[in-house]
């Protein structure tokens, strides 16, 4: 026998992982989401890009890719010998961390340009991301290329926050008020 795992075992190993890392990059995203909400004075108060969607959007948008990027997570995961797996699984958990601080440094901290420079470092460690998981499995990289373009509009539309608010970076309302959160 030449083959270390049969068409129905590789199979069977992506489904295992897959019910293990969809549910919980989905779990994660939520909970970080939690830890700033855009319910709050300071962000009521902030003027809106023109390119600011539908509130709506932003729940949808994000379980969509959340799911995709388990998926793609589960298709790396179980590519058992692969070279390059172990790296790129790593590349991920450093990249996701960054993902999920997110939100607390935009909504929880109130650190617009904080949350511009930490979706810089978003953008370059998905692009490091992708390109590991090419060289694992193809498919797994081409899952993460919508989440690429999402954080890549979300970077615009944070420095577009940014430039029509410069005196809201951390925490200032307009009026001159501060609103403070502790955790």
């Amino acid at each position: 026998m030449n083959m270390l795992a049969s068409r129905g075992q590789l199979r069977a190993s992506f489904i295992r992982w897959a019910l293990f890392t969809v549910p919980l990059v989905v779990l994660l995203g939520f909970l970080a989401g939690q830890l700033g909400s855009p319910d709050t004075a300071w962000f009521a108060s902030l003027e809106k890009p023109a390119i600011f969607p539908e509130p709506k959007w932003f729940g949808i948008v994000w379980t969509v890719l959340y799911v995709m990027i388990g998926f793609a997570v589960a298709i790396v995961a179980s590519a058992w010998g692969a070279r390059g797996r172990s790296a790129a699984l790593g590349a991920f958990a450093v990249h996701f961390v960054l993902n999920l601080a997110w939100s607390y440094v935009f909504f929880g901290a109130q650190q617009i340009t904080g949350a511009l420079y930490l979706l810089v470092g978003i953008v370059l460690t998905l692009l490091v991301v992708i390109a590991l998981f090419w060289r694992v499995r193809r498919g797994a990289a081409l899952l993460l290329l919508p989440y690429l373009v999402w954080v890549c509009f979300a970077s615009v539309l944070n420095y577009q926050f940014l430039q029509l608010n410069p005196g809201a970076d951390g925490g200032e309302i307009p009026d001159g008020a501060v609103e403070r959160v502790r955790i």
